[in-house]
């Protein structure tokens, strides 16, 4: 992967490859692989992943993408496995290389923050449910401003929401006073 990305994108430089792989191959990512290909159709779960939604977990979800690329490797050999990887996450990799601050939005909330003096973001963070199912809301204070509004299942796509909605907030308030 890093190959590949190094190869299509010589003249991005590297914190924004490193975001740029960091995007591709995250959790995340591979979740959204395996569910295009259908892949929690085909694993074999106990009853209590079965009984709680296991198939669309994205643990298990990119966990098994990558066993399954580990297979193919390992049966097929290097060469095979890197086209199967290439007919599979070329795309991914051409969606996210559009997302630019998109790519880590609590990296890009820091770097705005730091470019325009107001200190490091300060991230709060309230869990609820139980624990096999609880929801994170997160919020960051920048400067004198806090920002709220991150929801999400686990406490860093709780973080990334904020941060992607303080960064919007901040980005347009600059370009304002622009």
């Amino acid at each position: 992967m890093t190959d590949t990305l190094f190869t299509k994108h010589p003249d991005l430089p590297e914190g924004q490859l490193a975001k740029l792989r960091a995007a591709v191959v995250s959790a995340k990512a591979l979740a959204v692989v395996a569910r295009t290909l259908g892949v929690g159709d085909h694993v074999r779960l106990g009853r209590g992943e079965e009984a709680t939604g296991g198939r669309d977990k994205a643990s298990i979800l990119s966990d098994t993408v990558e066993a399954l690329l580990g297979a193919i490797y390992v049966q097929f050999g290097i060469e095979r496995s890197a086209e199967v990887i290439h007919r599979i996450f070329d795309p991914v990799i051409a969606d996210a290389a559009k997302l630019g601050a998109g790519l880590d939005w609590k990296t890009s909330l820091q770097e705005i923050a730091a470019n325009n003096d107001l200190g490091v973001p300060q991230y709060t963070l309230d869990g609820t449910g139980p624990d096999h199912d609880k929801t994170f809301t997160a919020s960051v204070k920048v400067g004198e401003r806090v920002f709220e509004g991150g929801i999400g299942p686990s406490k860093k796509e709780a973080e990334q929401m904020v941060a992607e909605i303080a960064w919007q907030a901040i980005t347009r308030d600059l370009e304002a006073s622009a």
